[in-house]
């Protein structure tokens, strides 16, 4: 089992780039940034995070195929992985509905921007492929010519180098189905946003069935729990912390994920109206114990090893430390690293 950090730039990027310099020092493996336009620039924070660290890999997590051309991205990456020495991953996904409705793009995204002359609308599964194939064209040294379905470029040469090439690893943000199939047929790693192994016990046999029809075994990919994850010594502020991450959770869950955490769909509705109306006190005060079981990892750390064990039985093969990570993020790194990612390199 490795280890990796999500954290939101919204707060000061020095503040962000510290935080990931404190989890490699506690032995996080990979550190990984939300890419939405009302924030700090991922890349200003991992250019941050990459002078002042030495190990731990760095990247996107997730950016996605519409908000940004493909060959920017690439040009992204292949800086932050010049600038951190060949740490650079990838995390890309379709995206989310909240900051496409802010941008007035429609969600999920299906007209291809980056295609003027396509006729038929794309699904994001094939945007990702596409620009997946765009960028690590561009990786390889370019030039870049591509026409696809949603992506399409003149011929475009390629000036930046990047240590790792075409090597950088590439992670699918996967939930549905085809998105899960598609990561086991062109992906390095999958972030899956679930931290109960219910979640995985649908979500490994789609990922193994799309990396069986690409000829390749399920042993070749990271299956990443994407976490809504609180640890403090005491248990009560842990979960209390992560009560407001885990109705919004509720918030987003479809019926068919409600049903299988057996949480109760009206109280769901409850939640979502509350938190549109900006209630939030309100919408804490209905997060049961059901809903923080099924939504979240909180607890103490013997607690917290428990929950990362029952994952890692379930297929899951890195953690993510994600919001709200504890009562204090800093005091939470520590302690993963103190009394939980020990557990698991013995």
């Amino acid at each position: 089992m490795s280890f990796g950090i999500e954290l939101l730039p919204d707060d000061k990027p020095t503040k962000i780039a510290h935080l990931i310099k404190v989890a490699e020092d506690n032995g996080f493996e990979y550190a990984w940034i939300c890419d939405h336009y009302n924030n700090y620039s991922y890349m200003g924070v991992l250019t941050l995070a990459a002078v002042i660290t030495s190990k731990i890999k760095l990247g996107p997590g997730i950016t996605n195929p519409y908000t940004r051309h493909p060959l920017i991205t690439a040009s992204n990456i292949a800086t932050l992985d010049w600038i951190s020495g060949g740490r650079a991953i990838i995390g890309m996904g379709p995206g989310d509905k909240a900051t496409f409705d802010k941008m007035g793009l429609p969600f999920p995204c299906k007209i291809p921007i980056w295609n003027p002359e396509a006729e038929d609308e794309v699904g994001p599964a094939t945007a990702i492929r596409e620009v997946k194939e765009v960028i690590y064209q561009y990786l390889e040294g370019g030039p870049v010519e591509y026409e696809g379905k949603y992506v399409k470029t003149g011929t475009a040469d390629v000036n930046a180098r990047s240590i790792q090439g075409s090597d950088i690893p590439f992670y699918m943000g996967a939930q549905g189905p085809i998105m899960l199939k598609t990561a086991g047929e062109i992906a390095d790693g999958v972030l899956v946003n679930a931290s109960n192994p219910k979640d995985f016990e649908v979500a490994v046999p789609k990922i193994e069935e799309g990396a069986k029809e690409a000829g390749r075994s399920l042993d070749e990919i990271d299956v990443a729990a994407y976490t809504c994850f609180s640890i403090d010594k005491d248990e009560d502020k842990a979960i209390e912390a992560t009560k407001i991450v885990v109705a919004f959770i509720v918030m987003g869950s479809p019926d068919v994920v409600l049903e299988r955490h057996g949480i109760d769909t009206e109280k769901a509705e409850q939640i979502a109206e509350a938190i549109g109306k900006g209630d939030f006190g309100t919408a804490i005060g209905l997060v049961d114990e059901d809903m923080i079981e099924a939504f979240s990892i909180a607890g103490d750390p013997d607690t917290v090893v428990d929950k990362i064990e029952e994952l890692l039985k379930a297929g899951v093969t890195q953690v993510v430390v994600g919001s709200p990570i504890g009562p204090d993020k800093e005091k939470a790194i520590e302690l993963v690293g103190q009394e939980v990612i020990p557990h698991f390199k013995e």
